[in-house]
Order: C-alpha cells, then sequence, then structure tokens
C-alpha cells in the first residue's frame, strides 16, 4: 500500500503507541511554540487525551468538555454556545501547524477527526522507499482508537494555503514555452479527471442491486456539478496513468444492506500509483429515508467531500502542484493558487493570485472557472480595500466584465454564477444578485463556497436569519477545515443578533489580521462589551492600514449592508468603540 504524495512506500503494521509514548508526546506539543494555541484549548487537548487513556472515549461529549474544561454549568446547550466547537477548530489548526513546522519528525502524532472530539494516535514509522539508497522517508501508520471507522489522509487547508503562497508567482515568472505563447481559443486546460468506478453490491439482493446503481447514478449527478474537475465513469482503477499527465482519481464505492441498515463505503484512488488518498463510509436507516432521499443524501455527502473547493481533491493536488507545477497545468494551478489565497485572505497573496489568473485567461480565454475566480479577486480589491492604487469604480467595471464573461461562457458554472452574484451585489442590484445566488445554490447546493457566500449575501440584504442559518450549516457541514471568511461571517451573524460574546467567538477564531472588515466587526464587537482597550487597537490599526476609511464610514458600510437600520446597529457599536460617525448619510448609485 502508498500513502497519497509518498510513492513506492510500503507501510508495515506497526504496534499502537502506548500509553507513555503519548503522555510523552502531549507534553512535546504543549511545551512547543510552534502549538499556537491558547491556555484553553491546551486544556482541551490535555483533557480528552487524558481521557481516552483512561479508557473514558464514550465520555468525550461536548457537554463534558464545556463543563469540566471551560467551566460551564449545567445548563450547558451546544446548540447555543459554540465554544467547544471553536476550540476544537482552534485545535485542529494548532495541531497541522505544529506537525507541518517543528512536529514532522515526532514519533507520535495526535490529532482530532472533524465530526468529534476523541483523539487518534498514530505512529510515524521509519520505512524504505523501493529502489532508494537515499534516507528512508516518513510515513503514518494510522492507529485510530476506533479501528474499524475510516479516516482521512489530507492535506489541511492551513498547510495547503503555506504551500500554495507562492505558487501563483512560479506559474508567472517560468519562461513561457511556444504552446503557452499562443492563445489557446476554444481549448480547455488540464483539470483533474475523477472516473467514477461502478458501485460494487456486497449484499446481493434485487434491492441492494437497485440500491446500489441508484447511488453510483446521484454520486456522478452530484459530482458533474463542481467544474473545478472532469467526471468519467470506468470498468476499472487499475488502468495507470502517463507520468507526465497531471492527477486523475478513481473513485470506488460498496454498498452492504443489513436488515434495515445501509453502508455506503467509498475511497478515493490516485490512479498513477493506486494509493488511497481517502477513504470514509457512510451509513443510513433505510427505516427513517426513503430511498430515493437515501441516495440523494448520502451522494451529496460523497460529492460535497470530494469535489467542493478544499476538499479532498484539491487537497490532493495543493500537495501535487506545489512541487512542480508541469507547462500544460499551469491555468490549473492558477485555481489552486486562488482557494489557497481564499483560506486566509492575505493581501500580499492576492496580486499575485489575480496576474496568474489573467494569464490563465489569455492562454485559456473559453476557460470560465478562471474567468469567474478573475472576478472575485476584482470585487476582493473593492471590499477589502486591496490595491489602492486603484479606483473602485474600475475595479468594480473588471469584476461585471470578467463575471459576465464566465456566466456567458457556462451558464450551469456555480463559480461563475457566484461571481456574477457579487459583481451585482456590490453594483448595488440586490435584488438581481440574491436572484442569480438562488439558481445558483439550485444548481448545486453541495458546494460549500458558493452556499456560504449565498448565505452571507441573503444576511446582509437583511435577511439575517434564513442567511445565517445557512452560513452556519456550510460551516457544520464543511467536510474539510472551515475558511475563516465564513467563521468571520458568522461574527457578523452573531453581533447582529445582538449576541456580542458569540460574535468576538467568532471573530477571534477566524483570525483575518490582515483583513479590514474583520478588524471592523470585532471593532464594533468590542465597543458593545465595553472593551476599550482591545478597541483602540483594533481602531489604531484601522487608522494605520486605511487612513480615509473613517473619512467615509457611511458609504463603505452602505455598500456592504443593505438595510438602514442594520447599518444604524453597527454605527452604534462603532461609536461605543470610540469612532466618531458622521451625520450625513451617504448618497447611493
Amino acid at each position: 500500500m502508498t500513502i497519497a504524495g509518498q510513492e513506492s512506500v510500503r507501510v508495515e503494521p506497526t504496534a499502537s503507541p502506548s500509553d507513555e509514548e503519548i503522555l510523552a508526546q502531549l507534553d512535546r506539543i504543549r511545551l512547543s511554540a510552534e502549538f499556537d494555541a491558547p491556555g484553553r484549548a491546551r486544556k482541551f487537548l490535555t483533557y480528552v487525551v487524558e481521557q481516552v487513556i483512561a479508557g473514558h472515549s464514550d465520555r468525550i461529549k461536548a457537554y463534558s468538555i464545556a463543563t469540566e474544561v471551560f467551566g460551564r454549568d449545567s445548563s450547558f446547550d451546544a446548540q447555543t454556545d459554540p465554544v467547544v466547537r471553536i476550540e476544537a477548530g482552534r485545535i485542529r489548526r494548532a495541531l497541522e501547524r505544529y506537525y507541518l513546522v517543528a512536529g514532522r519528525n515526532d514519533p507520535i502524532v495526535i490529532s482530532i477527526p472533524k465530526g468529534g472530539y476523541v483523539p487518534i494516535f498514530e505512529r510515524h514509522t521509519d520505512v524504505q522507499v523501493e529502489g532508494d539508497p537515499g534516507p528512508s522517508m516518513i510515513a503514518r501508520s494510522v492507529l485510530p482508537i476506533e479501528r474499524s471507522r475510516p479516516r482521512w489522509i489530507w492535506l489541511g487547508v492551513g498547510a495547503a494555503a503555506l504551500a500554495l503562497g507562492g505558487l501563483a508567482a512560479s506559474v508567472l515568472v517560468r519562461p513561457a514555452s511556444d504552446a503557452n505563447s499562443v492563445t489557446s481559443s476554444g481549448i480547455r486546460p488540464n483539470i483533474p479527471r475523477l472516473v467514477v468506478m461502478p458501485f460494487e453490491d456486497l449484499s446481493g439482493t434485487q434491492q441492494s442491486a437497485m440500491i446500489t446503481r441508484g447511488l453510483a447514478d446521484e454520486v456522478i449527478s452530484n459530482i458533474a456539478k463542481f467544474k473545478e474537475i472532469i467526471v468519467a465513469t470506468g470498468e476499472t482503477a487499475a488502468q495507470p496513468t502517463a507520468a507526465g499527465d497531471g492527477p486523475t482519481y478513481a473513485l470506488e464505492g460498496r454498498v452492504r444492506l443489513d436488515g434495515d441498515k445501509l453502508r455506503l463505503g467509498i475511497r478515493l484512488i490516485q490512479r498513477s500509483d493506486g494509493s488511497v488518498v481517502w477513504a470514509n463510509s457512510y451509513d443510513e436507516n433505510l427505516q427513517a429515508h426513503k430511498i430515493i432521499e437515501l441516495q440523494e443524501n448520502a451522494a451529496a455527502a460523497v460529492a460535497t467531500a470530494v469535489a467542493q473547493p478544499y476538499g479532498v481533491i484539491f487537497q490532493a493536488n495543493a500537495a501535487h502542484f506545489t512541487s512542480a507545477v508541469p507547462d500544460d497545468w499551469e491555468a490549473y494551478a492558477c485555481t489552486l493558487a486562488y482557494y489557497g489565497y481564499r483560506s486566509d485572505l492575505n493581501p500580499q497573496t492576492h496580486a499575485s493570485v489575480q496576474e496568474c489568473l489573467l494569464h490563465a485567461t489569455r492562454q485559456f480565454p473559453n476557460y470560465a472557472t478562471a474567468w469567474a475566480l478573475l472576478s472575485i479577486t476584482y470585487i476582493d480589491e473593492l471590499r477589502f480595500r486591496y490595491r489602492l492604487g486603484r479606483s473602485s469604480p474600475i475595479s468594480l467595471e473588471h469584476a461585471i466584465e470578467a463575471a459576465t464573461r464566465a456566466v456567458e461562457l457556462d451558464p450551469e458554472n456555480a463559480r461563475a454564477l457566484q461571481a456574477e452574484m457579487l459583481a451585482l451585489f456590490f453594483r448595488g442590484e440586490v435584488d438581481a444578485a440574491l436572484a442569480v445566488g438562488a439558481r445558483a445554490f439550485a444548481i448545486n447546493p453541495n458546494d460549500t463556497e458558493l452556499s456560504g457566500e449565498y448565505g452571507f449575501r441573503l444576511a446582509l440584504s437583511g435577511e439575517w436569519r434564513r442567511g445565517c442559518d445557512l452560513v452556519a450549516r456550510t460551516v457544520a457541514h464543511n467536510p474539510g477545515p472551515v475558511v475563516g471568511y465564513f467563521e468571520a461571517a458568522l461574527a457578523v451573524c452573531s453581533y447582529f443578533k445582538r449576541d456580542y460574546v458569540a460574535a468576538e467567538r467568532w471573530a477571534s477564531l477566524a483570525d483575518l489580521r490582515a483583513n479590514p472588515s474583520y478588524h471592523i466587526i470585532l471593532l464594533a464587537t468590542l465597543g458593545k462589551l465595553r472593551k476599550m482597550e482591545e478597541a483602540r487597537v483594533e481602531r489604531e490599526w484601522l487608522e494605520t492600514n486605511l487612513p480615509d476609511f473613517f473619512d467615509n464610514i457611511r458609504r463603505e458600510v452602505a455598500l456592504r449592508i443593505r438595510r438602514p437600520e442594520d447599518q444604524r446597529q453597527l454605527f452604534e457599536g462603532l461609536r461605543e468603540a470610540g469612532v466618531p460617525i458622521p451625520e450625513v448619510e451617504p448618497r447611493m448609485n
């Protein structure tokens, strides 16, 4: 067997880590400066590790963590108080960073899989690469507490963003080949190919055969709605691809019926070497759902996990292309670079990503996704105040042109419609924007990037409950690490619910320190909480980095928040944080 990203590495079974080894690793993590987590997150990690060692894995629930670690009382409700979920996300990201930097060669890996709080302990095993007499590579031998449960094998979004930071620039500085110097009108760029294999029916009954065929069809239909990959059907996953080809994957499914229980087992295979990139299982109760609903639910979960931005294929490709980008995959590498930038909205990365996407649209003028992402980078200049030398109307004009081109090329491309929605919203055509967003969401409700952005537009338009519920579901159902932008959106939602404690929690979790919108909502929240010293720090950041922002504060807010009563609520918090707000209302076109 091979692990993704480590070709021809044999993984042999090894002994589970001992309690002493696990505790030693826990101390190694807690004492490391590279484990970037506050004190209560460290207490959280210590608690869950010690509970597993004590044999109390079944007691690790949100309620027990909240009451025993964070001091919440017996009235704690995880649905209304997200403290455990927030700190778990913080720990996952801190562990990712630790093992990417300081802990790369540590003997034991501690992780907390998404969807629960029970940690998993793994051992790093030295293994020799076949045919390579040089130093051994490090591979992971997976030793979960619940051994029957499949697990993710992926590069986290935080790690991917670090790795992709220079990808756009590297594509741009490469000397153009003869093939790339010619406009490729009408030619499709290379993008990853996913071959969905016929699903295997393990039960062999008439009912199981029908369900198996239906599941396979639903999975293909749902994945095909994502335009960042090509979907095909095939007969065998064992067909290797040429070494020069880009990433090609096979999706295998196995269906088993056992009474009223159905289990769908899924795994994603890297066809070049047969390595398992990802595996998971989905359990459904046949009595609780109609068969068609069951198939739709399972297929939607698979499609979201595999094909969405930041999902399994994105993670694998981020690792694949950060070492080298073949000439004929440059356009796709630019889209990867965009999603790497999107994970932290770093203004220093924005310009290179935008130039990379411009290059991609010149090389492949019929590449709708590149036009859509290019449009969103122009919107970011406006909403996040990047590249201040440009005027806002020019940025918006460029955004509208690029979004229009994307939709003309592919009217069913959800990313193109997302770009059009944003361009219309910031042009002030809010009703038209929401209509486009609704159409995009109907096309692909499994796309978390789209659903979160559409929900946020609804909320900022005054449909707070509906929009914020959609953003919350996006964060909760995203199978990968959550993008900080949507955590910041939940901070906005909490602020307008007047839950300022939750707003501060979500803002601190988002941690978009280079993004001015993050500082605005945090500043208003701190004003409401009467945390004047912290508010002063946020106000000084804005005055230093955006010296004219407060002079045009009413116009800036009206650009983002539709209803006057909502604008006034934000101004209340800013005034209480010490920001002088002019009384004159802006005139909007």
